[in-house]
């Protein structure tokens, strides 16, 4: 009875030392507390890195060829029209140029090779020196040792056994489970044989996927490709030289400058009063084309040109009327025409003076005038003149339309002279300058033109001429006025490119720490003109600021 019962916790205690042993194997050689963050990506392609005097130089080898990418420190402008020469192993070499890479064969062999470039560019030459390593180092927090339960161990056996190391595993596995059970003396060998089969064939894969998944470490500790560009554990970018020329990264070196404060207003652009106009119907009629149609939106008009042709309509009473005028005139014009003919007759004998006569011929012309008026004012109608040069920015007009008085039927507009309303509370000094920023990211030179005096909505309404307005500028579209003040602040000016924002909403800008390295950082800007902005704080002189290129940059994942 007590044998009995001794041997079934003999052979748990067993059952229960192999599991915990086999949880303790999988950790061998890796210690959670002694872990480290990885700060930098595992790179299959060793590099060189060098800099002197304007020049930047990266270079690697790749397929047997030295790839040198040679770029301008402060704009990381590729320099494409160098010539670079490489004291390597056989001797002085030069360089060739290839889509916009400097290539050079690289059969030797040494591990570590010591190479001097010399580059020259016109009347400057440089001299760049390095170390360049054949293999990269060992990707960091790699496992170490290998005992039964690791994959290691598994893939060795494999190796020597083929394919079919699962099957011997279990027949081992069983094999051994049947002599424990004997010598345990413990029923049911057959069952703790599979038992332990199974348990040694799962332990394995579960220790591979604890090792290789479950933490964060070994995943950056994994080889990536040196060639592609990555976002490290500390927030810094790694970014090839190859992946930069794809994405035509440009930087500029920030200095220290006091500028004047800027204001930022809300405007709108509006015509110019003195090359802008409307055309009004003056009386109601109905509107009609003149010869050649009514001018489409964005044509170009002259002063001067019929835009459009308004005809008054006539009630019965006003044709009653003109009739009975027209006769009237009719009956007039008879009189002085027999009138005429007498003094005519008369004149030549000298009974009529030659003053009744001529009184006659003026009065004979006057009723003719007055009857010809009136024909005129019934078939000739209202012409619609352009009252200056420019374009139709807006038309009303439709064959057949009535148009009321006063109503505008076009908007003529000079693209080239157009202006900017902003609102302001307070006073802008006239002598400052000021720019405005359109949706697009446009930029507008404005010259003060007067402030009012009285307020519209609690503001001050400001003008401002646009010098030299661009193509597609529109009357009535939004923008942003930047004026300056009289008030100094102190910062580095940047490019509003650079500038970014974070999903929480923090302020960014990506320094070149390196010649592969972006590092991102926060900082406190104020706006200075449609173009740039001034940083406050967070960043100091001398860095270089990427100012083409940070959107693609902050994609980087």
């Amino acid at each position: 009875m007590i044998i009995s019962l001794i041997s079934p916790l003999r052979a748990g205690a067993l059952v229960f030392f192999l599991l915990m042993s086999g949880g303790a194997l999988a950790h061998e050689g890796h210690d959670h507390a002694d872990e480290k963050v990885v700060t930098a990506p595992a790179t299959l392609k060793p590099r060189l890195v060098a800099r002197s005097g304007p020049f930047e130089l990266v270079a690697l080898r790749e397929d047997g060829e030295l790839l040198i990418f040679l770029d301008r420190f402060d704009t990381n402008e590729p320099v494409t029209a160098a010539q670079v020469t490489v004291e390597t192993p056989e001797g002085s070499k030069e360089a060739n140029l290839k889509d916009g890479v400097y290539r050079l064969p690289a059969p030797w062999e040494q591990n570590a090779l010591d190479l001097i470039f010399t580059v020259v560019e016109g009347p400057t030459t440089e001299v760049l020196a390095g170390t360049l390593n054949r293999e990269a180092p060992s990707p960091p927090n790699a496992p170490t040792g290998w005992n039964l339960w690791t994959p290691a161990f598994a893939q060795g056996l494999s190796e020597k056994i083929g394919s079919g190391i699962p099957w011997l595993l279990l027949l081992f596995a069983f094999a051994i489970g049947v002599g424990l059970g004997r010598f345990l003396s413990v029923p049911g060998k057959s069952a703790l044989g599979l038992f332990l089969a199974a348990l040694l064939v799962s332990t394995p894969h579960s220790t591979q996927a604890h090792e290789a998944g479950e933490h964060e470490p070994a995943k950056l500790a994994m080889p990536l490709s040196s060639e592609m560009a990555q976002r490290l554990s500390d927030g810094a970018l790694f970014v090839p030289k190859s992946v930069q020329r794809l994405l035509a990264i440009r930087t500029m070196v920030t200095a220290a400058s006091v500028h004047h404060k800027t204001l930022e207003l809300p405007g709108r652009v509006i015509p110019d009063p003195n090359a802008s106009g409307f055309v009004q119907a003056s009386v109601s009629g109905r509107i009609s084309a003149p010869q050649g149609g009514f001018p489409r939106l964005g044509t170009s008009v002259k002063a001067g040109d019929v835009l459009a042709l308004v005809t008054p309509p006539f009630q019965a009473i006003d044709v009653s009327d003109m009739r009975q005028k027209q006769g009237e005139l009719d009956q007039q014009i008879g009189i002085v025409e027999k009138r005429l003919a007498r003094y005519e007759s008369l004149a030549k004998t000298g009974a009529v003076p030659r003053v009744q006569l001529d009184e006659a011929i003026l009065e004979l012309r006057g009723l003719r005038d007055r009857r010809s008026a009136l024909d005129k004012v019934r078939a000739e109608p209202e012409k619609l003149i352009a009252p200056v040069s420019g374009v139709v920015a807006s038309t009303n007009a439709a064959a057949g339309k009535i148009a009321e008085p006063n109503s505008v039927v076009f908007q003529i507009i000079d693209p080239a002279r157009l202006w900017v309303e902003a609102l302001t509370f307070s006073l802008i000094p006239s002598a400052q300058s000021a720019t405005a920023r359109t949706a697009d990211g446009g930029t507008l030179t404005l010259m003060f033109q007067g402030a009012g005096l009285t307020d519209r909505s609690q503001a001050i309404p400001v003008q401002f001429a646009i010098e030299h307005a661009p193509e597609g500028l529109r009357v009535g579209q939004l923008v942003t006025v930047l004026a300056t003040t009289g008030e100094e602040i102190k910062g580095l000016a940047i490019p509003r490119a650079s500038v970014l924002r974070t999903t929480n909403g923090q302020t960014i800008v990506f320094d070149h720490a390196g010649a592969e390295r972006f590092e991102p950082r926060m900082v406190r800007i104020e706006p200075l003109d449609a173009e740039r902005v001034v940083v406050l704080s967070g960043l100091g002189a001398g860095a270089r600021v990427v100012v083409q290129g940070a959107e693609l940059l902050n994609q980087i994942r």
